[in-house]
């Protein structure tokens, strides 16, 4: 009897069913349309830097604000929305998300229209802060509806459509800006937000329920934490934007504001690990997905932001394109991954993601190093597959990165994590374009020194295209010979100048290279969170 009862046991153990995996949820209408208004105003707001940037010289222009000044039409919206960032979990709590995001994404259409009105630099600089404070305000929120409203099985859907805001619209930008200006007017780069706006307002306010506000949460706020981060934050940035224009420390003010931003955010990490409620949990730092998950994006945000600004700089000094043909080239950036992106999260089902990202991070950095050997007559047909690449990369690695670190989240520190995730990959971008400023002006030089070395009058080579271009200028109305000779000679200048830029911007698509091969070995590093790598089974 007893050795049959194993047998008996098995047997009954066969006849019963098979456990059945947990369902997944089902996500509700409302749900779907709170997620996807919010992360249409993470893109407006994305957006928004990119394409106020490529018409930058237009509104210059036509408010009467010089080149250097004129930076501070983006250097004031930059700041005011990189310290609303990790301010807005907590600022949710108080206010509910459901106000706090309609009163955010109200504000950002007003000062968007505002901002078309301004008539000085002054005004400019105020509504285009009060833009960024809000506009701001929309990409953490949407990342954290995403990561709390969504079930796992969901979240690559969610996080799907957020890598449009983070990685499709800083590359249309400058197409959009571009062709706007060129064919509208400037105004109408900030007129655009309105028509989809007033959608995204009409879509929270119908999906967002009402709860009521937690104002007491006023009087428990972690004020000196908020204090040293707004000040230390606002002075790196300015310090980022304005550095490499301002000779970086041989500049008093660029000398007192990194001591004013290394004092104030240092001051706020050690606030942050002491108070009993601080604003940012940066201990979600220490987990080992979420740490090496933000190393990652850090370095994406570098490249990212990084290549928008370089290769309209390349295409307009070198090639001498206007707003709506550099435009066209960057489209190329964009408009695959708008394919591409929607196709992300059934791959995630397939595969482990941490795969995905590698392959996502190995094309991007592919496409960078495609670029290191630019020369005279690299233009728009050079820069096609290098562009579809990168393309093909950046729609690789958003969504699964994002699902990867924030995978074990726990909802009352979705705040945190989104704050932290999105400030830190608009800080990557801010420290990769000052870095890329500064790298293309010491190679330049750099590169001029070198190849002045080799054009000497000394030279067979440099005699004779010194005599062609003098008799050229002679063959074309200058009866001058010596001052024929003399421009003969600025025109070699120029060319050697215009061939040392070249082989700057060649470096600087190394530098963006080697930071998103960094950016790969970290997420060798990464868990693989089963959720996510079987496709939502709990």
């Amino acid at each position: 009897m007893s050795t049959l009862q194993p047998t008996l046991n098995a047997a009954s153990a066969a006849n019963l069913p098979a456990p059945v995996a947990p369902a997944t949820p089902a996500v509700s209408a409302k749900t779907w349309i709170a997620v996807i208004g919010a992360t249409l105003g993470a893109f407006m707001a994305v957006l928004n830097i990119q394409i106020v940037n490529a018409s930058l010289a237009d509104i210059q222009g036509a408010i009467g604000a010089g080149i250097d000044d004129g930076g501070w039409i983006s250097t004031s919206y930059l700041i005011a929305e990189i310290v609303v960032i990790p301010l807005s979990g907590w600022l949710a709590q108080v206010f509910s998300i459901r106000v706090y995001l309609l009163v955010n994404a109200t504000l950002f259409l007003v000062f968007s229209a505002a901002c078309a009105l301004a008539q000085d630099l002054p005004q400019m600089i105020v509504l285009r802060a009060v833009q960024g404070f809000s506009g701001g305000v929309l990409i953490p929120m949407a990342f954290t509806l995403i990561i709390t409203l969504l079930p796992k099985a969901k979240q690559p859907v969610g996080l799907a459509l957020f890598a449009v805001s983070a990685t499709f619209a800083p590359a249309i930008g400058p197409t959009i800006g571009g062709y706007l200006t060129e064919n509208w007017g400037w105004q109408y780069i900030f007129y655009v937000n309105l028509v989809p706006g007033a959608v995204m307002i009409a879509m929270l306010f119908v999906s967002l329920e009402a709860k009521p506000m937690k104002l007491s949460l006023l009087r428990e706020g972690d004020w000196a934490g908020i204090a040293t981060m707004a000040i230390g934050l606002s002075a790196l940035q300015t310090v980022l934007e304005e550095g490499n224009k301002d000779d970086w420390f041989g500049s008093p003010f660029i000398v007192r504001l990194s001591v004013i931003a290394a004092v104030a955010l240092t001051a706020f990490l050690i606030i942050e690990l002491t108070v009993k409620k601080p604003l940012l949990n940066l201990r979600l730092l220490v987990r080992r997905n979420f740490g090496f998950g933000i190393l990652a994006n850090f370095l994406l945000g570098i490249a990212l932001y990084g290549s928008v600004f370089i290769l309209p700089v390349y295409l307009s000094r070198i090639q001498g394109y206007n707003a709506e043909q550099i435009g066209m080239v960057l489209a190329w950036t964009g408009l695959p991954q708008l394919l591409l992106i929607p196709l992300v999260p059934r791959l995630m089902q397939r595969f482990d993601a941490r795969i995905i990202i590698g392959i996502g991070f190995a094309l991007f950095a592919t496409s960078n190093f495609m670029n290191i050997y630019m020369t005279n007559d690299y233009a728009t047909d050079q820069l096609f597959w290098p562009n579809v690449v990168r393309a093909i990369g950046q729609a690789f690695v958003f969504a699964p990165l994002s699902a990867v670190a924030t995978a074990g989240i726990e909802p009352e520190n979705a705040g945190s994590a989104s704050g932290l995730f999105n400030m830190m990959r608009n800080l990557g971008g801010a420290i990769g374009i000052a870095v890329l400023q500064t790298l293309l002006t010491k190679r330049e030089q750099y590169h001029s020194n070198v190849l002045m070395q080799s054009v000497s009058v000394f030279e067979q080579a440099t005699r004779t295209r010194l005599e062609q271009l003098t008799q050229y200028f002679v063959n074309h109305g200058v009866l001058d010979r010596t001052d024929a000779a003399h421009r003969a000679y600025v025109a070699i200048g120029h060319i050697v100048q215009k061939q040392a830029f070249i082989l700057a911007f060649s470096d600087t698509f190394y530098l963006l290279g080697l930071a998103l091969i960094v950016a790969f070995i970290a997420s060798l590093f990464l868990k693989n969170p089963g959720h996510v790598s079987a496709g939502g089974a709990h």
